[in-house]
């Protein structure tokens, strides 16, 4: 186990160090990067917010090449079934960036390097940019781009061509492949319908003889071979999970300077990050947060701090909001600014000191994660009722003319006016930080269940919010989360109850006995009475002081494109 040590640096930076490594002294030592921004042409973003005990994580990397390293070929498969090896004639390698924006602990750009070094070629990496994505906002747009700023910085550094394609991939792709006469594709991996849909599309319009590969650079045990079926729950997919961690959950090569280039006439220009912006159409009401920093520098320094400072909390604290246990990464491991695989190597760490936490962060951000992936690849209907299990839907049809407490509508449950001030202050907490608590993920969404007409509005509007609000929207998680709660996935029945029928139940009595449930509720709706110590009799009651800081904060005019 490495031994971290907090070493005070000047002013802005705390750097976490690992000079005290317990590593025996005859060991190899390994090469490490420290991940920060020095070098990077790009100014600080105003909506940044850096504090002065923040650490830095410095990572190690296996002493092999990349070109050396003993690659796992079951991360790749073939998407060009008929075209497997390089294009004998091509002129470089195109890495396809989506899901992974991030250029260290990124299989898929290392595969990428591995084919361009062995064919001695240059190596491109191109991003494509979407006008609009879902019920993605200005707020998500913003942390990804300013997380490509990053990549792109690392990647001229590296003497990588890097490029930012806008419009639509199945377009800008080939077209690419075609003027740059590349000789393979290689794309990272989602289990989503239109990402998917795009990687099949882009497939079938190559040139002829370029073959495409797509390597899961997400999962540590890449979705394909950890099951080739829809799994039923955590328990059926765990001890498959498990069975291949040994050999999958390693320490990665480091990406090197790629000693060859395109011609000078042929390589990309300098990114125009304002254009891109421009080119948006997307909602610019939902602004930026300041807390989370987008790139490898917020994400290493979050992962210093979880390790260091709330690892030894996470398995007695993680269900109460109260209580700083969670590792607040997944705006990160949503876009890709950092690995899954980095996070879970160095969690593993510090089993010896903290075996619970370890394993139960293993649980959850490995075992969870990779079932979510499972859910979305093997059910195209991932975020309806259609793809909820058979007696999910039964149980849910024969109550959905049930009498419910509450009916709200979308608009008053977006601007936090219910009765249930502890649903207030989870909602509220989404709209100003643009994460909520995980336990409170589930109480809120099987309210909503309870307070809408339908399971089917009820999965609507909790997919909706979810996607415009928090960073970590539109992803297998979030659908599956939403999913547990409502539609009973990954889940069994329990006894049967109005509206919910055999969906398991949370009511706020039992958030009461979990934590301080006003504590929390004070943190954002202010000072108020219980929730439930008296029940106002119309939907539209609430807390004025709570419903006056929400309006506010949802009433701010419309920002314009930056």
């Amino acid at each position: 186990q490495s031994k971290f040590k907090l070493e005070q640096l000047p002013k802005t930076k705390r750097r976490l160090d690992s000079a005290n490594s317990s590593a025996e002294p005859e060991q190899q030592p390994k090469k490490k990067q420290r991940l920060d921004s020095a070098g990077s042409s790009a100014e600080p973003s105003s909506s940044t917010s850096t504090s002065p005990t923040q650490p830095l994580m410095e990572f190690s990397y296996a002493s092999a090449s990349v070109e050396e390293f003993r690659f796992a070929d079951k991360r790749v498969r073939l998407l060009t079934k008929k075209v497997k090896d390089l294009l004998p004639d091509g002129r470089c390698v195109i890495y396809w960036m989506s899901r992974d924006q991030r250029v260290q602990d990124n299989w898929a750009l290392i595969h990428a390097q591995r084919l361009a070094l062995r064919s001695r070629l240059p190596l491109c990496v191109a991003f494509n940019l979407v006008p609009k994505f879902l019920d993605a906002t200005i707020r998500q747009f913003d942390f990804l781009l300013r997380g490509l700023e990053h990549v792109e910085t690392e990647c001229r550094r590296l003497d990588i061509d890097f490029r930012l394609l806008t419009g639509q991939p199945v377009d800008n792709l080939p077209r690419m492949v075609r003027d740059l006469s590349a000789a393979a594709l290689v794309a990272d991996f989602s289990p989503l319908r239109v990402p998917l849909n795009w990687a099949n599309s882009v497939a079938a319009k190559l040139p002829t003889g370029v073959p495409m590969y797509q390597v899961d650079a997400h999962n540590i045990v890449p979705v394909w071979l950890a099951s080739d079926k829809l799994e039923y729950a955590a328990r059926t997919i765990r001890p498959k999970i498990h069975r291949y961690l040994g050999e999958y959950l390693t320490e990665f090569p480091r990406i090197e300077r790629h000693p060859y280039r395109l011609p000078e006439a042929d390589r990309a220009k300098p990114v125009n990050w304002k254009a891109a912006r421009d080119s948006l159409e997307v909602n610019m009401s939902v602004l930026p947060v300041k807390w989370a920093e987008p790139g490898p520098v917020g994400a290493s320094r979050t992962l210093a701090e979880f390790l260091q400072r709330r690892l030894r909390l996470f398995a007695t604290g993680r269900n109460d909001p109260n209580v700083a246990a969670l590792s607040n990464l997944s705006p990160w491991l949503h876009f890709g600014q950092i690995s899954a695989q980095r996070c879970a190597f160095e969690a593993k760490k510090f089993r010896p000191s903290h075996k619970e936490s370890v394993d139960a962060f293993i649980e959850e951000s490995v075992v969870r994660r990779e079932l979510a992936d499972n859910f979305c690849l093997h059910n195209s209907n991932y975020d309806s009722l259609e793809g909820a299990y058979d007696w999910a839907r039964e149980t849910l049809q024969r109550h959905s003319r049930d009498a419910r407490p509450y009916l709200y509508t979308r608009q008053e449950l977006e601007e936090g006016r219910t009765h249930d001030r502890l649903w207030n202050a989870a909602q509220l907490q989404m709209v100003r930080e643009a994460k909520m608590h995980g336990y409170l993920r589930m109480y809120w969404a099987k309210k909503i269940l309870e307070w809408t007409e339908s399971p089917a509005e009820a999965l609507s509007i909790s997919i909706y919010l979810n996607d415009k609000y928090n960073l970590d929207g539109r992803d297998p998680n979030g659908y599956v989360g939403c999913m547990w709660s409502i539609c009973g996935v990954h889940d069994q029945g329990w006894g049967e109850r109005a509206v919910f029928g055999k969906i398991r139940y949370m009511n706020y009595d039992g958030c009461k006995r979990k934590f301080d449930v006003e504590k929390f509720s004070t943190l954002y709706c202010g000072a108020g009475p219980a929730a439930g110590s008296s029940r106002p009799s119309t939907s539209k009651a609430g807390d004025k002081k709570q419903q006056s800081t929400l309006l506010k904060y949802l009433s701010k005019p419309k920002n314009k494109k930056r």
